[in-house]
């Protein structure tokens, strides 16, 4: 009888330890202004979760976990979990991100004569060409083969319906992956445990999922909304491009 009773005990003892709670919170700006579309990630589990429209969330969790709230635009946070937040929701408040701006220098002052004020800011006609060529360089298509994967390189399969686009459009699909690895920044990326050198292969595999992206290809511009859009398919996408290659 006693060796049930201590057993029994050992087994209420074990679950109560490894038992998960809820972690329920909000988030805002710091003008508290609710955000959406947060993703939430609890660094322990892996487990990911994203704000509704009026901020709030709920993840699975425990006391000591880490959890980090992601969105573009804004700095990355991180909160330790405690025991009181179990019982009571987490705030967190988001901060943009600072955006650098270029300095101007005039390196000599203006004189008041024409003649040598025109001289000496108005740049020479070969520099002016080279500027004029190089944003006509810039301004052409990138073209596919560059990134194209060399001889013996893992290719993500492309799915039915993928395409480079049209002519006629001022973006292609390498325009636009071009953009989104920036906008997201290879972090993003790699935080998804996805490797550096497969980033590219990753983007076009969401891309074949059935991503709509007719009018950021037409128009060659990607909204806040779109971007949102696509780190929602990038979770719907991620656990069946890691399948092929967990499985042996």
């Amino acid at each position: 009888m006693r060796l049930k009773l201590f057993f029994l005990f050992s087994l209420i003892f074990f679950i109560n330890i490894h038992a998960q709670d809820y972690i329920f919170g909000k988030i805002t700006t710091e003008e508290n202004t609710e955000m959406p579309d947060v993703t939430v990630i609890n660094i322990r589990t892996d487990e990911r979760a994203t704000t509704n429209r009026d901020g709030h969330f709920m993840i699975s969790g425990r006391a000591g976990d880490e959890l980090r709230f992601v969105k573009t635009g804004y700095e990355r946070t991180n909160r330790k979990v405690t025991k009181e937040n179990i019982t009571s929701p987490i705030n967190v408040t988001l901060t943009r991100s600072a955006a650098l701006i270029a300095e101007v220098e005039i390196k000599k002052d203006i004189t008041g004569d024409l003649k040598i004020d025109s001289k000496n800011l108005n740049p020479p006609r070969k520099v002016q060409k080279l500027k004029s060529d190089l944003a006509v360089y810039m301004s052409q298509k990138s073209d596919p083969r560059i990134l194209a994967a060399r001889a013996g390189e893992f290719v993500q399969p492309k799915g039915q319906g993928f395409s480079v686009g049209k002519v006629k459009n001022k973006w292609d699909d390498v325009d636009f992956m071009n953009y989104l690895t920036y906008a997201l920044g290879e972090k993003y990326f790699t935080d998804l445990q996805i490797d550096k050198s497969l980033i590219q292969n990753f983007i076009y595999y969401v891309f074949a999922g059935g991503f709509e992206r007719k009018n950021i290809l037409k128009y060659g511009f990607c909204s806040d909304a779109d971007l949102m859009r696509f780190q929602r398919m990038v979770l719907t996408r991620i656990s069946s491009y890691r399948a092929p290659q967990t499985q042996k």
